[in-house]
């Protein structure tokens, strides 16, 4: 490196730390300058510190001073304090009461979120998961803009008859798979999916709580409303139209803008083995190799040829093969140096790209331009390339692979041996070479067959780093059984709806689908955290009056506006309100105003009160909703990820509901 650009790369981070810091300074101060000015028009001391706490929380989120699982217990812990420094704030009480400050760890949500990671991680350890990746693999191949709407589509639609929690949570195991297999990051896939599966809650009436909770709503508040004005119950699908316009709208915006607004950038690795292990392998010792699937036809030169006759002269490696009866060759006992090349038979082949090109025009080979059969059995969470060592006193010493008949006993190709500081390749006798001590060798295996090497005194496994997956195939009933249950329960019941998916994850545990260890393992505690703690906040917002408040000024501030702009302002109060409260809490606050303006104005009382329950969906800005604290994590997302791809979202989904809404009620 010159010295210019290690002068450039030391400075560099010092630089923008900086900047960074600058601009928390800024931000404190404008946001400060808010809190005060608000101060003075709040009508009470409670609101005022309501509101002050609010854009302490905004601040927090929107500058990443703290992680934001810190900043939502921070806040927490503000509220929790103002009862002890009541006297000295001007407050009679806490703004939260004590008894109400971790209810958020037990609430419907919170609970709810953590059943749903267990049953979804029981049902990915079955294997049914990475069936379903495998099908949508299929259909959509590695491209993200195939991927992303086969994946989003599916989870809106069993978003709009289940919890949107309940059905994200279901398919992250489905989009972490689909992630590792076609190389596209976890980052470009969970928010599309996240945002789908809250808006499929908006297709019918049961998709999310607000919705519930709607007729009921109505039939209140037409006590108090005169016979000309009393509205009738929405039915099932009377959202429908509507709910599907908001769906499709989230789909064409991730497909076509996703590029500009999602974090990270789509790789281009190979599916199969996953370019940082293959770059640390071509950059140590020269393979430079890679997979892929070819198709032997009727009448090619190949048919009735043995792999020993072919691997050496050409310098390629059969991995896995499949013949006419669809059983797939790969891993100990399976495939060795006698099987013969039939007609119609189906290989993955590793070599150079050279070598490849060379073997499939000998061999006039039908080579497809991904993986397609075999993208689950090469995927890299299932296979790859791995270093292991002859150890002194290996019984091995003195044999050659060939001897030992390597790729089928222990189920590692031997693709390059690294003697003395120099590396061999297929094609230059490797597989004749008396294996000594010391020697490296750089082999394609299954992880399953690599973990069983790691017992085998006569290996040294040096890849300790590759997914050590245990499924449970012979469980795929009992979770099916569980997970059939829970649904039926939050489908045709009344039962909670925590309780409902509790049932479901503790017989995953009971049934041996899962240890319990292994449930603590999944459950993304950074959520529960995030989620948990700011529901006091929600709390606060409502009982002390700020949400009215709120309420009333940005109506009063609007005066007489046609019907539709009193519309957009309810949509637009409810949106605000859901980013810091529950929707539930959103909803029951806005309805009742929502109707009163409605029969003020001579508009529809039930279309405005529609419009809040479906604009406390409209939750994409920050990460406070389920769903989006669900997909945090495992995606790396930051709140500027949220801001950026979800302010575009937020805007594109007032616009929709508002046009669909008035063109079909």
């Amino acid at each position: 490196m010159s010295k210019e650009k290690a002068v450039a790369a030391a400075v560099g981070p010092d630089d923008s730390e900086r900047k960074r810091h600058v601009k928390q300074i800024v931000g404190a101060l404008v946001f400060g300058l808010a809190a005060a000015w608000l101060s003075q028009v709040v009508p009470s001391v409670e609101v005022a510190w309501v509101m002050a706490i609010l854009l302490l929380t905004m601040y927090l989120f929107a500058f990443e001073v703290v992680g934001v699982d810190v900043a939502a217990v921070t806040i927490m812990v503000l509220l929790g304090m103002t009862g002890l420094l009541a006297p000295l704030m001007g407050l009679e009480k806490g703004l939260v009461p004590d008894t109400q400050l971790f209810s958020g760890f037990s609430s419907n949500a919170v609970t709810s979120i953590i059943a749903v990671m267990i049953i979804g991680a029981g049902l990915d350890k079955t294997g049914i998961m990475s069936k379903v990746a495998g099908v949508i693999l299929k259909i959509g191949g590695t491209s993200e803009k195939r991927v992303i709407p086969i994946i989003s589509g599916t989870v809106g639609f069993i978003s709009s008859f289940m919890q949107n929690i309940g059905a994200a949570a279901l398919f992250l195991p489905v989009v972490s798979r689909i992630s590792a297999r076609a190389g596209l990051p976890m980052s470009r896939l969970l928010m599309p999916m996240g945002f789908c599966a809250i808006l499929g809650g908006t297709c019918t009436m049961v998709g999310s709580s607000p919705l519930i909770l709607l007729n009921d709503l109505i039939l209140t508040s037409n006590k108090a409303l005169p016979p000309q004005h009393q509205m009738e119950a929405w039915s099932l699908f009377s959202v429908t139209p509507v709910g599907l316009a908001l769906v499709a709208t989230g789909i064409l915006y991730f497909v076509l803008a996703g590029g500009l607004v999602l974090p990270g950038s789509t790789r281009k690795d190979d599916p199969a083995t996953g370019s940082d292990t293959m770059g640390y392998f071509r950059d140590v010792y020269g393979v430079d190799y890679e997979l892929a699937e070819m198709e032997v036809p009727a009448g090619s030169p190949l048919v009735g040829k043995r792999l020993d006759d072919v691997e050496s002269q050409e310098k390629i490696r059969i991995i896995v093969s499949v013949h006419g009866h669809g059983a797939i060759k790969v891993g100990p006992g399976s495939l060795d140096r006698d099987t013969a090349f039939d007609s119609g038979t189906l290989v993955g082949v590793l070599g150079s790209p050279e070598n490849l090109q060379k073997f499939v025009r000998k061999y006039q080979l039908a080579q497809r331009r991904e993986l397609e059969t075999l993208n689950e059995v090469l995927a890299s969470n299932k296979s790859g390339i791995a270093e292991v060592v002859i150890p002194p006193g290996s019984k091995l010493i003195g044999k050659s692979a060939r001897d030992v008949w390597m790729r089928k006993i222990y189920g590692i190709a031997l693709v390059a041996l690294h003697r003395g500081g120099k590396t061999l390749r297929e094609g230059e006798g490797v597989r004749d070479m008396p294996l000594a001590a010391g020697d490296t060798l750089v082999v394609h295996t299954t992880w399953d067959a690599l973990a069983r090497l790691e017992t085998d005194r006569n290996f040294v496994v040096v890849t300790t780093e590759y997914p050590h997956e245990e499924l449970r195939p012979q469980k795929v009933g009992w979770a099916g059984v569980f997970f059939g249950l829970a649904l039926f329960m939050v489908l045709f019941t009344d039962i909670r709806l925590a309780i409902a998916l509790f049932f479901g994850a503790l017989g995953m545990i009971l049934s041996g689908v899962l240890t319990i260890e292994e449930a603590y393992k999944v459950v993304s505690w950074k959520s529960v955290f995030l989620l948990a703690s700011l529901i006091p906040l929600g709390v606060a917002v409502e009982s002390t009056g700020t949400a009215a408040w709120i309420a009333h000024q940005v109506l009063a501030a609007l005066g007489t506006p046609p019907t539709w702009i009193l519309q957009l302002a309810v949509a637009v109060l409810a949106t605000a309100f859901t980013l810091v409260m529950s929707n539930v809490g959103a909803t029951v606050l806005l309805v009742p105003l929502a109707v009163n303006i409605a029969v003020a104005a001579g508009g529809d009382p039930a279309l405005f009160a529609l419009t809040v329950a479906i604009a406390t969906s409209n939750s994409f800005l920050i990460p406070t909703h389920q769903v989006n604290a669900l997909i945090m994590g495992p995606a790396g997302y930051r709140v500027a990820d949220f801001m950026r791809a979800g302010g575009i979202m937020t805007l594109l989904f007032l616009v929709v509901m508002m046009v669909m809404l008035n063109l079909v009620f």
